[in-house]
């Protein structure tokens, strides 16, 4: 896992060396259920819920998230953008009790 900042952004990507997803089916990583193939025939368990859930948040802190195929060895790369924050937690404003 990797991460940087780079002006208003800030950028974490996690590569595995596991078996694999077919590029063919990166466009449906991300839908609610999608399990794939790579997975399925090796008897992964899952629900097919985490890349959905992982772009729901991404998308509601105004990020994103890209998957890409690992290119140091077999496996995949998947990237999350998110901005960066403005301020400290000590510059937010508090309400009183």
């Amino acid at each position: 896992m990797t991460g940087c900042r780079t002006g208003d952004q800030v950028t974490v990507t996690v590569s595995d060396a596991g078996i694999g997803i077919p590029t063919d089916q990166y466009p449906h990583l991300f839908t609610r259920f999608f399990r794939a193939s790579t997975a399925v025939a090796h008897g992964i368990k899952g629900t097919g819920l985490g890349l959905a859930l992982t772009k729901a948040i991404a998308e509601a802190h105004h990020g994103t998230i890209t998957v890409s195929p690992n290119t140091e060895r077999p496996g995949t790369t998947f990237t999350v953008t998110l901005p960066a924050a403005t301020g400290t937690i000590a510059d937010e404003p508090t309400s009183a009790a």
